[in-house]
């Protein structure tokens, strides 16, 4: 099973987040880092989590690398019995706030790999999407996480940003590829309600071509792609775990786990998190609801979709997209090999 940690911090909103995150509570760090000990306790047993069963942790936000790492450490203690001998262990964090004594109390921890979020280096697109940090901070932070010997280094990059271009683009791009990582993540701008940009939709630029420029960009390179969003030497295998509708523990205000046909949601504010981190909302999925999201999760990534979990109906539909080239047949599973046309052919299949 996998494990996600919600860390709601950050030093600023950005203008285009809708993750349940704050920038006015930071006096509850300790609290809440205490009510995530107690709900990963109970998560562990509803779970039934047992000895080394835990495959992957991601520490998300918000910002992890706005709480110092003495504050974690009572949550790795909780968790070095279940974690698998050489578990994929990442953290988020911002150039900024991931300072060199934050990446090595977090690199003492067992942190394995590191996700930043850089989104681009050009100042002026930084501040536009009011970022906190500087292109060189964020440079300096990949390096000196190299230099401590991280395993693994990803970076995030955003496009379709109103002033977007391919020359701009290609430069977020090219400085990307001279640093040490071997991941990366890159996300299209989406206008999502109550963000800052919910205001200013025109800040989206409707340019369609951008996402197949920036994909093959990062592949002629040398980074796979394996998601729509993702491509890397390394491929995460929290993310993959996630394609594959694994069960996976949710802990923190915000977070989401799931457990054969259910969902659980704690709570998203951080105070009632804190008095209350044992309060779930539950949600079943039906068999069908559980085949739609595999299809639509198979579809936009290397995972495929398995030929026997469909209906004779199904498959047919699958069949002819396999005849007319749109997807690939290997063994008893389909894959596609152009994730931005996954919803497309996910819909055709379930009609």
């Amino acid at each position: 099973m996998l494990l996600y940690l919600h860390i709601p911090y950050c030093d600023s909103k950005c203008h285009y987040c809708s993750f349940n995150s704050y920038v006015d509570k930071f006096d509850t760090r300790r609290y809440y880092m205490e009510a995530l000990t107690r709900q990963l306790t109970f998560e562990l047993e509803r779970f039934s989590a047992q000895e080394k069963s835990i495959e992957t942790l991601f520490i998300g936000g918000g910002t992890p690398s706005t709480v110092t790492p003495d504050l974690y450490r009572p949550l790795f203690e909780l968790l070095s019995p279940y974690l698998q001998e050489g578990a994929e262990i990442t953290t988020e964090a911002n150039p900024n706030s991931a300072t060199k004594s934050w990446l090595k109390g977090m690199r003492a921890l067992g942190v394995n790999r590191i996700s930043f979020g850089v989104q681009s280096f050009d100042s002026a697109k930084l501040r536009a999407l009011n970022r906190a940090h500087s292109p060189e901070q964020a440079r300096e932070a990949i390096r000196t996480a190299d230099k401590l010997g991280f395993t693994h280094l990803s970076l995030d990059l955003i496009y379709n940003y109103r002033g977007d271009t391919t020359s701009l683009l290609e430069s977020d791009i090219a400085e990307a590829f001279a640093l040490p990582i071997d991941h990366i993540s890159a996300y299209e701008l989406t206008i999502e309600n109550g963000t800052h940009f919910s205001a200013t939709p025109e800040a989206r630029q409707e340019n369609d071509t951008l996402a197949f420029f920036v994909a093959d960009e990062i592949q002629k390179r040398g980074f796979a792609q394996y998601e729509i969003s993702n491509f890397g030497q390394h491929q995460s295998k929290h993310n993959k775990g996630y394609w594959e509708l694994k069960n996976y523990i949710g802990v923190g205000a915000g977070a989401v786990g799931f457990l054969g046909d259910t969902r659980y949601y704690p709570a998203t504010d951080i105070d009632r998190y804190i008095a209350e981190p044992f309060l779930c909302t539950e949600e079943k999925l039906t068999t069908e609801e559980l085949l739609t999201e595999k299809l639509f999760l198979g579809l936009r990534s290397s995972i495929g979709i398995e030929m026997a979990s469909l209906s004779k109906a199904m498959q047919e539909r699958v069949a002819l997209l396999v005849r007319e080239g749109k997807l690939q047949k290997r063994d008893n599973r389909c894959y596609n090999q152009n994730y931005f046309l996954s919803d497309e052919l996910a819909l055709f299949i379930l009609e």
